[in-house]
């Protein structure tokens, strides 16, 4: 149930922000956040904002952190929202809890924004060179952009060290097919619910996307450690 907005519609009030300005603060980050999607967050009981006595949503800087939390979760560990609610749950009631796989985070107020890297600070972050970079680039490994972040570093760096052992970015032009072929399989368990318009269909089918992209590598993880227990034996 959400709070009541006591300072809200006051000049003073200005710590609480509308639904406008978290959208102002995270799009940056997470390009497909939508006043829909906030929405639905607060429909799966994720996050509570207060509310004015005229009925409008505010959230609190502590909110925002919940909100980037989830959202990074949701796109770097490609859980369900019911999984992550689960673990904030957790949080909330003062446990230690760890997300699948064994993974511990920390709770949503200790997170900063995303860093963001020029080109050349990309490569000298990730102990690479700028021509491995730009093969990634060709294989359509990393996406060309005039900023790089998190996720793109994190690409880079296992580059490096597979490079390290022959292994260069055009011989992994089949991963980018094969992720192709992925969301071939999404889009097509999508259409159920792409065929309706509202926002919520729109927000419930991000998340089934999401889910399905979860169980995928949940089966793609499987097959790698299958193939090599055989290699090993």
């Amino acid at each position: 149930m959400a709070r009541a907005a006591t300072q809200a519609d006051q000049p003073g009030g200005s710590a609480l922000l509308s639904i406008g300005q978290v959208l102002a603060r995270l799009n940056p980050e997470f390009p497909d956040l939508s006043p829909s999607k906030l929405r639905f967050l607060e429909e799966r009981q994720l996050i509570s904002p207060a509310r004015t006595e005229s009925g409008y949503r505010k959230f609190s800087p502590a909110d925002v952190e919940r909100i980037r939390f989830i959202l990074s979760v949701q796109r770097d560990h490609y859980l369900p929202l019911k999984v992550i609610r689960g673990y904030l749950d957790d949080l909330d009631a003062g446990r230690e809890p760890t997300l699948p796989g064994g993974a511990a985070l920390p709770p949503p107020s200790m997170l900063s924004s995303e860093r963001r890297f020029t080109r050349e600070e990309l490569v000298r972050e990730a102990g690479a060179s700028s021509s491995l970079l730009a093969d990634a680039i060709s294989a359509s490994l990393i996406a060309p952009a005039e900023g790089y972040g998190e996720e793109a570093l994190a690409v880079l760096r296992a580059l490096a060290e597979l490079q390290r052992s022959g292994i260069e970015p055009r011989h992994l032009r089949g991963f980018r097919a094969a992720a192709e072929r992925e969301l071939g399989l999404i889009e097509n368990a999508l259409i159920p619910i792409a065929r309706r318009k509202d926002a919520s269909s729109r927000a419930r089918a991000a998340e089934l996307a999401r889910e399905i992209a979860g169980q995928l590598e949940v089966v793609r993880s499987s097959l790698i450690r299958s193939a090599l227990s055989r290699l090993t034996s």
